[in-house]
């Protein structure tokens, strides 16, 4: 599949997936955001070990996967009955979560801390996730890991963690490397940014070994998107979503097309408060879809935009069933399907057809 084929608005039901470019196994699922563009790009994904029953039961209703284990990471790592299939992958992926780092709440205040990531979950810490991570893929020997996280991972004291990472993967066999991208440079209509940690195993890498620098050689790898970006304007369903609340509606007209609550409150001498809630711009894509319940809303009319414009902002395929869950929470909970599926096309063009 080229890579200009892949499309935003595409139904999960219509897409021809070739499944013959490798088998991938996904951790801490989400609901099924990565495993849809795996898929997309013509990936067997064999399935996935989630701790969430709720995402669990998304992703079984919409990938009705061959194997699927519901516990932690902690003791799903741990097991010495996994299927022969499992080992020597040729992709490991998982997107640990992520809170801890985002730029958003107390995060270093949190580290090392057990809590709870959502309801029904079970107390963990999440900073050590990536561990367990990586733990895993030393276990299981895939081809390739990669693995995504928040772009608060590159910042401040959290860079100790990266450290931390290339330094265990190095431990597993593996040449580590992270880029930052943007999802709206990779034909998703959202500005989302990401770290991904990308890592080919050693005793596979020879052929693929350029000099980084002075000291260092790494398996080069392309990933330079340049995707025109998608305007909100060119998939607005012209829908409405909840209507706002009744202070944010008291300053709607005030707030600047592209501009959130927060940014006009602070001009006007109001306290620093509402800067999730953002008017979305036409002209531009949307900004970062989060789980939370604030976020861009309509440039026309005091409402929330439409649970449609963020699937499709989502890159989610637009028959994807969502069961009773909250349409945002599981889309911002997610990596675009289309968002993988282009990095998981150059990682088979680049490296895996190749070896």
């Amino acid at each position: 599949m080229e890579e200009n084929k892949f499309n935003y608005n595409w139904k999960l039901s219509e897409a021809l997936f070739t499944k013959d470019k490798g088998k991938v196994f996904s951790c801490f699922a989400c609901g099924g955001g990565s495993t849809m563009g795996y898929k997309l790009a013509g990936f067997d994904v064999l399935g996935c070990n989630e701790i969430d029953p709720k995402m669990m039961e998304a992703y079984r209703e919409n990938h009705n996967p061959k194997y699927s284990f519901l516990e932690p990471i902690q003791t799903f790592k741990d097991r010495d009955d996994l299927p022969a299939e499992l080992y020597n992958l040729d992709i490991l992926d998982g997107s640990p979560p992520c809170s801890s780092f985002s730029m958003a709440g107390s995060r270093e205040k949190q580290w090392g801390n057990e809590k709870v990531f959502r309801e029904g979950q079970a107390k963990q810490v999440l900073d050590t996730l990536f561990f367990d991570f990586i733990d895993l893929a030393n276990k299981l020997k895939p081809k390739v890991v990669i693995a995504e996280n928040v772009r608060g991972l590159l910042l401040g004291s959290a860079k100790s963690y990266v450290r931390q990472i290339y330094r265990e993967m190095d431990k597993a066999g593996y040449y580590c490397q992270h880029w930052l991208l943007n999802a709206s440079k990779m034909g998703v209509p959202q500005r989302r940014e990401r770290v991904f940690f990308i890592c080919l195993r050693k005793d596979l890498a020879k052929k693929f070994l350029t000099h980084k620098d002075f000291f260092t050689y790494s398996p080069s790898l392309d990933l330079n998107f340049k995707e025109k970006e998608i305007p909100f304007k060119d998939f607005d369903s012209g829908l409405y979503g909840k209507p706002l609340n009744d202070f944010v509606k008291k300053h709607y007209n005030h707030v600047k097309t592209g501009e959130s609550v927060g940014n006009y409150l602070r001009r006007n001498g109001f306290k620093d408060t509402l800067f999730s809630y953002q008017k979305v711009n036409p002209d531009r894509a949307l900004k970062t879809i989060t789980a939370s319940e604030s976020g861009e809303f309509r440039n026309d009319e005091p409402y929330f935009i439409h649970d449609k414009d963020i699937i499709l902002g989502g890159s989610f395929p637009t028959d994807y069933n969502f069961l009773k869950f909250n349409v945002k929470y599981l889309v911002g909970m997610s990596v675009p399907p289309v968002m993988t599926a282009r990095i998981a096309q150059r990682v088979y063009d680049q490296w895996l057809s190749k070896l």
